[in-house]
């Protein structure tokens, strides 16, 4: 890996989305399998790799707790008093 590439990896920009933060950090994952990075670009991946898991846990967390209202709100329409249940 480049001094270019270390030096992307490192930015510490947010993704656009939670697909894109994903697709990187798969990209991230593949090139260390590899076993071929020097150490300071293994590192700079590492950290990288790190602040898109957090983006996306953070995210998904996000993602998570809206369906939880939407489903809170569902289920209090769902109760109204005076309707017939036939």
């Amino acid at each position: 890996m480049t001094k270019a590439k270390s030096s992307k990896l490192s930015k510490a920009s947010q993704p656009e989305s939670f697909e894109a933060a994903s697709a990187e950090l798969e990209q991230i994952v593949s090139q260390m399998e590899t076993g071929n990075m020097p150490l300071e670009d293994s590192l700079a991946a590492y950290k990288r790799g790190a602040e898109l898991l957090q983006y996306c846990q953070s995210t998904l967390q996000n993602a998570q707790q809206q369906v939880q209202i939407l489903e809170a709100d569902m289920l209090k329409n769902f109760s109204t008093p005076g309707t017939d249940e036939r």
